[in-house]
C-alpha cells in the first residue's frame, strides 16, 4: 500500500461517497474504505456523482466496524473540525500529509477517517485514532461537507507526494527574449523618442532614457512581446508619415 486508505465512516449519502471517489481521484488516490454506509452497497447514487472516479467505488472496501477498517494501519488520522477534549496531536492537514508519506515510506500503512456527514466522527472513532487532523475554518461555520474534508486531505497528500513548482510562466509557443533583443528593442524606442522630441528638456534626457531602460529590464518579455513592441512602433512612424 504506497498511499494512505481514506475510511468514510458510516456515510450517509451515496452522491458524498461519489464526489469523495471523484475527489480522491483528482489527487491519483485510490484505496477507498467504507464503514458501514448508512443506504447499504453498493449505491447507485455514487456512481452518478463520482463521474470518472467509478473504479473506487468498484474497488473499495467494505466493513462492518471502524476496528475492522483499520486492522491493518499502523497509523491513523482522524479528520475533525470541532474540540473533542481527548489528549492527541492535532495537526494540520499539510502536517500530517507530511507524516502520512513518511511513515508510508517506510513501509507503514496510513488510514485516515472522515465521519458521517451530519456530525462527523464520534469520541467512540476519534479514540481510534493516533492524532486528528483539523482545518482553520471560520469558526462562525465550521462544517465541512464529506467531500471537501476529502479533497482537501488529497490535495495536500498530493502537495506532499510530487514536486509542485509555485509558480510557473506558460510559454505559448515562444521564448523569453534575450538581453540582446532587449537592448534593440530599447534602442528602436529611443530613437523614435527622440524623433518626436520626447526626452526635453535636454538637462532631463538621460534621467529618461535611463527610467525607460529600466522599465525594460523588469518586464519578463518574451520574443513575440519584443516583435509586437518593434512592430507598434514601425506601424505608428508609417502612420505619422501619412
Amino acid at each position: 500500500m504506497t498511499q494512505p486508505a481514506f475510511i468514510l465512516v458510516r456515510p450517509q449519502m451515496g452522491e458524498n461517497i461519489g464526489a469523495a471517489a471523484r475527489a480522491m481521484w483528482n489527487f491519483g488516490l485510490d484505496q477507498m474504505r467504507l464503514v458501514a454506509p448508512r443506504d447499504g452497497w453498493p449505491n447507485p447514487r455514487a456512481g452518478a456523482l463520482a463521474s470518472g472516479a467509478g473504479r473506487l467505488l468498484d474497488s473499495a472496501g467494505l466493513y462492518e466496524t471502524l476496528p475492522e477498517a483499520i486492522r491493518d494501519c499502523t497509523y491513523v488520522f482522524a479528520t475533525t473540525a470541532r474540540a473533542r477534549g481527548l489528549t492527541k496531536p492535532i495537526l494540520s492537514p499539510e502536517r500530517a500529509m507530511e507524516q502520512a508519506r513518511a511513515i508510508q515510506a517506510e513501509g507503514g500503512r496510513v488510514g485516515i477517517l472522515f465521519g458521517p456527514e451530519r456530525a462527523g466522527l464520534e469520541n467512540e472513532d476519534i479514540v481510534l485514532a493516533n492524532a486528528t487532523i483539523s482545518v482553520p475554518v471560520n469558526p462562525e461555520f465550521p462544517s465541512l461537507n464529506l467531500a471537501q474534508s476529502v479533497l482537501l486531505t488529497a490535495y495536500e497528500w498530493r502537495r506532499a507526494s510530487v514536486e509542485i513548482a509555485p509558480e510557473v510562466m506558460e510559454l505559448a509557443r515562444t521564448e523569453f527574449a534575450s538581453g540582446l533583443e532587449i537592448e534593440k528593442l530599447g534602442d528602436h524606442f529611443e530613437a523614435r523618442l527622440e524623433a518626436a522630441g520626447f526626452f526635453f528638456p535636454a538637462t532631463k534626457a538621460e534621467g529618461m532614457k535611463t527610467n525607460l531602460r529600466n522599465l525594460w529590464g523588469r518586464l519578463p518579455l518574451t520574443r513575440a512581446d519584443v516583435q509586437t513592441f518593434h512592430g507598434m512602433l514601425r506601424q505608428m512612424v508609417r502612420w505619422a508619415g501619412k
